[in-house]
């Protein structure tokens, strides 16, 4: 029987949606490790051999044996390395990534956690003992036992349950917020001029009102005097900026733009007890908009990379963090946007912050950030068709040279069941490894609803960050600065108004004559001062300046009058 032939056996009876730690009733022996190991077995086991902190994946899987003294381990060291778990729905890549940020946690690191479906919050409770667990574990040569690990609940702008991430326009920049809003270059040059007029102004880009409400501004009857000043955006080119802004409240961005701003390096914590702090963000509610996600994490890895110091190779990194469908980050992004997370993968590691992407196939990650990721889980794969045949030969490709037949291996492999290769201690690829994974410790599905709330309203930032705060910024500023303008305008007609009328009223009643020529024109401006000094007159000016205030302020704008 072939190696591939006989692990296949081993991995053939998995079925998609059964819990990760199932062990299939594959008729092949799961002890079978104790004496001495294969020759090829050695020779994989040994590339896996560390010296340093690691984290334990599983046992080793070799001719339809599964060999719990042959462990597959990855070097605390090499985590900000980046990586990949990859695989099939249902063949457990979520529980692997569970799995990996348990031991992160363990060893001191904090873990951030984008949760798209929901599944992995459990990490916060213990694990349910049972049969099934206790068999996997003696599988993989584990000493389990039931635990839970710290964790704070995050939501995007308080879209869902856990405590408001919230981020200012400002703090986004143009180029940034360029990408996001798929702006081309002049496009980008443009927005670059409103941050810069706004920056001159002191009017504070707080939400994309504020944003809305500068552009309309520029492009004004009023702000054209000062778009001069500034040069280079068009009415045309606005258009496009408000058009783009627009859309991108539809994706539900208004909600995530504002303040209190969330201070990134609150994910870089560790628990009272030593533990890595495991930050989880709740994406459940607002997995149909992937733009808002892709946002969000553009933002967080542009802001941690800009504050966190160069710190080189470390014996462990200052944070993992893990993207749960992936796919999700990439479909539909811009060539800017794929370029900017390209770049962050890239240079982040020297900051001593490590990415894992977690997918379906690698296929759903761009080859250039693909060939960054150093460490691989690779979970069964599907060939139902042949789109998915040939992303089957196409993932082959992407791993060193085996003595497995990777082809039909990754298309028997059971669940809870991966390919592994990972970057050694000296930095080099590890052999490729067929193994079986250890069961998480923890919670594998949803943390209950109730308690999850609890968690949050018990966290010590939820007072800092849970009420959002609109305070005066740009489009406050503007719109006072149009109501005053406009009231003072209706005032200075009506006051001409008046002298016209008492001016056209004493002519009507006579030529005055040479000597009380004098004395008439004091009195027509005594009339006059005392009609517009009167309080129904500024009631009546400031009514009629406030009404006409707020209906430019809405065309300039573009928002609705707010009901009173």
């Amino acid at each position: 029987m072939s190696d591939s032939d006989s692990t296949g056996q081993n991995a053939g009876s998995g079925t998609d949606g059964g819990s990760d730690t199932d062990a299939p009733d594959t008729g092949v022996a799961s002890g079978g490790g104790a004496g001495v190991l294969p020759q090829p077995a050695q020779e994989i086991a040994a590339g896996y051999a560390v010296s340093g902190a690691a984290l334990d994946l599983g046992a080793l899987l070799w001719d339809g044996v599964c060999l719990p003294n042959a462990q597959i381990r990855i070097p605390l060291a090499m985590l900000n390395r980046h990586g990949l778990v990859a695989g099939a729905t249902g063949t457990g890549k979520t529980k692997t990534l569970q799995l990996i940020a348990e031991q992160l946690s363990a060893n001191g690191v904090p873990v951030f956690l984008a949760d798209i479906k929901g599944d992995v919050s459990g990490i916060a409770a213990p694990g349910v003992p049972g049969d099934k667990v206790t068999e996997r574990a003696g599988q993989a040569g584990q000493e389990w036992e039931a635990r839970n690990f710290p964790c704070e609940f995050y939501a995007l702008g308080g879209i869902g349950p856990g405590i408001p991430l919230r981020a200012t326009v400002t703090s986004f920049g143009p180029v940034l917020l360029s990408k996001v809003l798929q702006l081309n270059r002049t496009q980008e040059q443009s927005l670059g001029l409103i941050f810069h007029y706004a920056d001159a102004k002191g009017l504070e880009l707080v939400d994309l009102k504020d944003l809305r409400a500068v552009v309309a501004f520029l492009v004004s009857d009023t702000g054209r005097a000062e778009l001069k000043e500034i040069g280079g955006l068009s009415t045309a080119t606005a258009g496009v900026i408000l058009r783009s802004i627009t859309a991108f409240e539809q994706q539900g961005a208004s909600d995530f733009f504002g303040e209190p701003e969330f201070d990134t390096a609150e994910f870089l914590r560790q628990a009272p007890d030593g533990r890595g702090l495991v930050s989880v963000l709740e994406l459940a509610a607002v997995q149909d908009k992937p733009q808002l996600f892709s946002t969000f994490l553009m933002w967080l890895l542009a802001d941690l990379f800009h504050g966190l110091p160069e710190v080189g190779d470390l014996d462990r990194p200052k944070l993992v963090f893990f993207f749960d469908e992936a796919h999700l980050l990439f479909n539909g992004a811009s060539k800017a946007f794929l370029e900017s997370i390209t770049q962050t993968v890239r240079l982040i590691r020297s900051k001593g912050v490590g990415i894992f992407f977690v997918t379906q196939a690698p296929r759903d990650v761009p080859g250039d950030v693909l060939a960054q990721l150093g460490n691989r889980v690779q979970h069964a794969l599907r060939a139902f068709t042949p789109d998915d045949a040939k992303a089957l030969r196409s993932t082959v490709k992407t791993f060193p040279n085996s003595p497995y037949d990777l082809e039909e291996l990754l298309t028997r492999l059971g669940i809870g069941e991966a390919v592994i290769t990972v970057l050694s201690e000296k930095g080099a690829p590890t052999p490729v490894a067929a193994t079986r994974l250890r069961a998480p410790q923890s919670l594998m599905g949803p943390y209950p609803a109730a308690e999850l709330d609890a968690a949050v309203k018990g966290s010590s930032l939820y007072g800092r960050y849970a009420q959002a705060v609109d305070r005066e910024s740009a489009y406050e500023k503007l719109s006072a600065e149009q109501e005053a303008k406009q009231r003072a305008e209706a005032e200075a007609a009506d006051r001409a108004a008046v002298e016209e009328a008492v001016r056209g009223g004493k002519r009507a009643g006579g030529r005055a004559s040479p000597g009380g020529a004098g004395k008439a024109s004091k009195e027509d401006a005594s009339l006059v001062e005392q009609v517009v000094a009167s309080g129904m007159f500024r009631s009546l000016a400031r009514s009629v300046g406030t009404q006409l205030g707020r209906e430019i302020s809405r065309s300039l704008f573009g928002t609705a009058r707010r009901r009173r």
